[in-house]
């Protein structure tokens, strides 16, 4: 059941307060990671998609402004900024680099998690999964669990078909060599994705080495971009 509760990312340098929030918001809902710093943050976003970021704006190094403004080149998942700044100025500027809401501290708990929910009751439903992707003249069916050429089966091992639904479910995202192993199990980590990319293109692609469905984005992992 936990794995349906929405997951946030708190952000702080501060020890305190991130284990302070990662206990309530714990206990009332959410699943929580915790990040130190911006860095700290940028590795859990590579293996985990969010729900909702709540981020500390005076961090050492890089500034929560900063690290906002650049995860919105690549991201939208909702932004909540904790901040010491209460001048109107500091909120518009947040609000410019991002932020879905502000919240000055220090700050009651129950008003954080209030607002949290109210950011995701904001957030629009994610369209169903559709019931068949086609690529040309393949196409997956992820009720069946099936891929044909022009109504004729195509052979897949169970690794590949567990590859190909996960892509497919989430057609058109980018996803990280993480969360895919995460959803194949693969032992060997990373090259095994390769791996099975390689071999699902042999069956998908017309040109394997030119894919035009399952693309490689550089640094960032693997998406499916049916017709």
């Amino acid at each position: 059941m936990g794995d349906h509760l929405p997951h946030v990312l708190v952000v702080d340098d501060d020890d305190r307060l991130r284990e302070l929030l990662r206990k309530y918001l714990s206990e009332n809902g959410f699943r929580v990671s915790t990040a130190s710093g911006a860095g700290d943050a940028r590795v859990r976003l590579g293996g985990i998609a969010f729900d909702v970021i709540v981020l500390d704006l005076m961090m050492p190094g890089e500034s929560g402004l900063k690290f906002a403004r650049h995860l919105r080149l690549e991201s939208t998942v909702p932004l909540l900024m904790l901040t010491a700044m209460s001048e109107i100025e500091d909120r518009i500027t947040g609000f410019e680099h991002g932020a879905d809401d502000y919240l000055t501290k220090p700050f009651e708990p129950r008003e954080l998690l209030l607002r949290l929910h109210a950011i995701l009751r904001r957030v629009p439903t994610p369209p169903a999964s559709p019931a068949r992707v086609v690529m040309g003249d393949v196409a997956f069916d992820l009720g069946r669990q099936e891929l044909n050429r022009d109504g004729e089966p195509l052979p897949l091992t169970s690794v590949e078909t567990t590859l190909l639904k996960a892509l497919a479910e989430r057609a058109g995202t980018i996803l990280s060599r993480e969360e895919l192993i995460a959803a194949t199990g693969a032992e060997a980590g990373g090259r095994t994705v390769d791996v099975q990319v390689t071999r699902l293109r042999r069956k998908i692609e017309a040109d394997p080495r030119l894919p035009r469905y399952l693309q490689t984005v550089r640094g960032r992992g693997y998406m499916l971009r049916p017709d």
